[in-house]
């Protein structure tokens, strides 16, 4: 479950958790402090832990620039109620960094996501 606010924000894919959200070339930081990572399958793979947490993810926009086919934003989320592979509870809280691209087909995919670039949290 997720929530937004009522900000407006370019029509971006529906679901961050998913590597199809994502252009082919793009990169995603899967973590605090943990290093970039390209490729469809390894975001996958770093998406598919984030969504193992469980727990709920709500996110307030901040800001989104648009210019032509690119848009660059950031997001304030936070996650509450997940729990590692041992059940310990884990919380997470950032500012997104993130970039996007205007597809052929008027979709947008993310080309640059960094959860925790912003800095905050």
């Amino acid at each position: 479950m997720a929530t937004f606010s009522a900000r407006t924000a370019p029509p971006l894919p529906p679901s961050r958790t998913s590597a199809g959200s994502r252009a082919s070339s793009a990169v995603i930081v899967p973590g605090p402090e943990a290093p970039a990572v390209s490729g469809r399958e390894a975001i996958a793979s770093s998406l598919q832990r984030l969504v193992g947490l469980g727990g709920t993810i709500s996110f307030e926009p901040r800001y989104w620039l648009e210019r032509g086919d690119l848009a660059m934003g950031g997001i304030d989320f936070r996650l509450t109620g997940g729990r590692d592979l041992d059940g310990n509870p884990v919380e997470l809280r950032g500012s997104t960094a993130e970039v996007a691209r205007r597809q052929p087909d008027g979709t947008w995919k993310y080309v640059f996501d960094h959860p925790f670039g912003a800095g905050r949290g």
